[in-house]
């Protein structure tokens, strides 16, 4: 289990993962926020629990993605997948989300919500992975972020799945900061 605190003038957040059954305890303050997270646990297969507080739904959106992609970045396995590329229909929308969990971030999307666009950016950046979404169709701005963060958990799903090798022709990669 990784728990990152994060705590600024404007929000205290507190995010734990574990690679478990998909189980989420999670209270932001802001239901969709909430939802998306639990959403993300539950496809992904991590259990998430986080607790949030902070000034401005932007500040405490934010802030959420940054300890939670942190918590993520904690617990990818060495020889993980590495990989994952899930599409997934909502309703009218249709959304495909490609990763690479090989300790790169990018963030490339975007989608039909500035803020949500934003998390995306924000956990692929902390989390040290790239997140390629594409939203083929949709006209329900609830429906398409909903099916990016079903599409992004399913693709971690797969990506952090355990094998017996490093994915990269570099071998496993160690940084040393002194």
């Amino acid at each position: 289990m990784t728990t990152v605190e994060r705590k600024t003038r404007e929000t205290s957040i507190r995010a734990q993962i574990t690679v478990g059954a998909g189980i989420a305890a999670v209270s932001t303050g802001v239901r969709f926020l909430d939802h998306m997270m639990t959403t993300l646990a539950r496809y992904s297969g991590l259990n998430i629990t986080i607790s949030a507080t902070g000034d401005l739904r932007h500040h405490l959106i934010e802030d959420v993605a940054i300890a939670t992609g942190s918590a993520l970045n904690a617990v990818i396995p060495v020889t993980c997948a590495r990989y994952g590329d899930r599409t997934v229909a909502m309703d009218e929308a249709l959304v495909q989300a490609v990763i690479d969990a090989g300790g790169r971030p990018y963030y490339e999307g975007p989608l039909p919500s500035n803020l949500y666009d934003h998390w995306m950016r924000s956990f692929a950046d902390n989390a040290k992975i790239t997140i390629h979404l594409r939203v083929h169709r949709g006209k329900d701005r609830h429906h398409i972020v909903e099916a990016a963060f079903k599409a992004l958990g399913l693709a971690l799903r797969d990506a952090l799945r355990e094998g017996d090798i490093v994915f990269s022709t570099k071998g496993q990669v160690s940084v040393e900061t002194k």
